[in-house]
């Protein structure tokens, strides 16, 4: 290379754009041909990245063909290397970020605080635990004032409710029906009373008997009927050994079907003391008094000794 303006005196000052300026142009500066940075023989110096070294001269060996690229020497241990490195390399460790190290869990983060939380879960737990049984203990003892006295109770002048009875309800099943010893009821002629048969439930032991007789009767004439209706009558007597019947009539009308006086205790014939035992029939009462006759009439089979009666609301099916 022969003396002579060669363009800048370094890599920095070759202008690549200098054929654009007066200066440059004074300079021999024309736009680029494929060499050099527009200015009369100048050089390339383009290098590859990471081959700049700053503070020396660069040293570029050439591998032979074959060989492997000498890499260069890096300073003494402890002295910086004139190579760019990465700010890690630095001294220091590189540029700070102002975040903590981690500590121990082999590099990991630390976990959620899970003792934390389980401890913060057993006392909202116990919390509530704690009120459930303060609102029963003081349910329990609510309780006990109003049972000493103390709790809510009606106005004093508050009317006390009237107890169900046959004026206010009609219902035959609040009211107590009639009943009566058999002895109490309207004999006719020839029916006489005794107690001889022991076993009867009447008042002493005293029943109705010698009623085996064509008109032979009793009636019964009941009050204090609650209501228009189905009602069952309920006959204790006593036959010896033997089935018998007689004829029911309620309010002057005889009922289609007899009264059954079977032998339900199924005693021995002739035995009266062991033959008692009951029997039912449903029939329709009118509201108030009705009567209630028990006959024997002809085709009947009345040897029967009567004990009590009374009625019931509602049929027997």
């Amino acid at each position: 290379m022969t003396p002579g303006n060669n363009g800048a005196s370094t890599p920095e000052d070759d202008d690549p754009f200098g054929y654009l300026y007066a200066d440059g142009q004074a300079n021999g500066a024309q736009p680029p041909s494929g060499g050099g940075y527009g200015y009369p023989n100048s050089v390339s110096r383009v290098r590859a990245v990471g081959e700049r070294q700053y503070g020396q001269q660069p040293q570029q060996q050439t591998a032979q063909y074959g060989q492997p690229p000498t890499v260069p020497q890096q300073g003494p241990y402890g002295q910086p290397n004139t190579h760019y490195a990465a700010p890690e390399n630095f001294a220091g460790g590189g540029p700070s970020t102002g975040r903590q190290p981690v500590q121990g869990g082999g590099g990991r983060g630390r976990g959620p605080n899970t003792k934390g939380l389980l401890i913060g879960a057993v006392a909202v737990v116990a919390a509530v635990v704690i009120g459930i049984a303060v609102a029963m203990a003081n349910g329990d003892k609510g309780t006990d004032d109003d049972k000493a006295g103390g709790g809510a109770s009606a106005p004093a002048s508050a009317p006390a409710s009237a107890s169900p009875s046959a004026s206010n309800t009609g219902d035959a099943n609040e009211v107590e029906l009639p009943a009566v010893d058999a002895k109490a009821a309207n004999l006719g002629e020839g029916v006489t009373t005794s107690s001889d048969v022991k076993g009867a439930k009447a008042a002493d032991g005293i029943y109705v008997t010698n009623f085996n007789t064509p008109g032979a009767e009793l009636t019964w004439n009941v009050s204090g009927i609650p209501k228009d209706g189905k009602y069952t009558l309920n006959v204790n007597y006593g036959v010896p050994g033997k089935d018998a019947k007689a004829t029911l009539t309620i309010n002057g009308t005889a009922q289609t079907r007899p009264l059954n006086l079977g032998n339900f205790a199924k005693a021995p014939e002739g035995d009266y003391a062991k033959g008692w035992t009951n029997t039912w029939a449903n029939i329709i009462l009118n509201k108030g008094t009705n009567t209630i006759k028990i006959s024997c009439e002809q085709g009947n089979s009345c040897d029967a000794n009567f004990d009590q009666l009374s009625l019931e609301a509602g049929w027997r099916s």
